[in-house]
């Protein structure tokens, strides 16, 4: 099933995408408003378009089994658990779909940022590392992969001249998804070749904070540039 979307178009000529996946148990417009929120505005730029995407419901193991809109299937929120493949799988198709209508619009994979809060950066991290490593670069905040994710397999197995760059959040007070978790994640994805920055969050426990936004708006910006064309049309 298709994600819904919802969007912050691009201000002037669009020529650069941002996907945004929300947390488990959350929707596209609860983190747009979330965002909206920390920084008092839209995350919005001129030359870029975010979408928020919201994950259909589905029945969530760890709610025993209630309705929720997840990415994907897990045993537990642990790092130590296992991925369900067959979940992880039908959620990529989702993720895929998403990422080929932003390139049949004109914007190619290297102009294409992933990202996303909790579960949600999880799956971006799936996403740039596994599924398309052409992306610009990759953002999770509060977020881990489990031990024996496909993700270090297919980046130890896999041939790239070069990965999408990283940059992680988390707050040093999470209880939910603890700092270590994180940690780990990124150190195991740095001795694999990724590039990449980790931010821990002081008096931060499992949440955004208009600090990590503010930081993450400049370095979006600075990923994707406007493009030297469209600049010197408005001259």
């Amino acid at each position: 099933m298709k994600p819904a979307l919802t969007t912050v178009n691009a201000t002037g000529k669009h020529t650069a995408s941002v996907i945004f996946f929300h947390g488990s148990g959350d929707t596209g417009p609860n983190v747009m408003e979330w965002v909206r929120f920390l920084i008092g505005r839209n995350l919005e730029y001129p030359h870029i378009k975010i979408i928020y995407p919201t994950a259909p419901k589905q029945k969530y193991t760890p709610l025993d089994g209630e309705l929720s809109n997840v990415w994907f299937d897990r045993k537990s929120v642990n790092i130590a658990a296992s991925e369900s493949k067959k979940s992880m799988s039908q959620c990529y198709d989702a993720v895929n779909q998403l990422i080929d209508e932003e390139v049949a619009s004109g914007i190619p994979l290297n102009r294409i940022i992933v990202g996303g809060f909790s579960m949600g950066g999880a799956l971006a991290l799936h996403t740039g590392y596994h599924l398309r490593r052409s992306l610009a670069g990759v953002f999770a905040h509060s977020s881990f992969l489990n031990r024996g994710s496909v993700v270090y397999d297919s980046l130890a197995n896999g041939k790239a001249e070069s990965f999408p760059e990283l940059r992680m959040y988390h707050g040093e007070r999470d209880t939910l998804v603890p700092k270590d978790w994180g940690l780990e994640t990124f150190e195991n994805l740095t001795k694999l070749g990724v590039k990449g920055t980790f931010h821990p969050l002081r008096n931060t426990l499992h949440e955004l904070k208009t600090a990590s936004i503010t930081d993450l708006q400049q370095w979006i910006h600075e990923k994707l540039p406007p493009l030297e064309n469209h600049v010197q049309n408005k001259l």
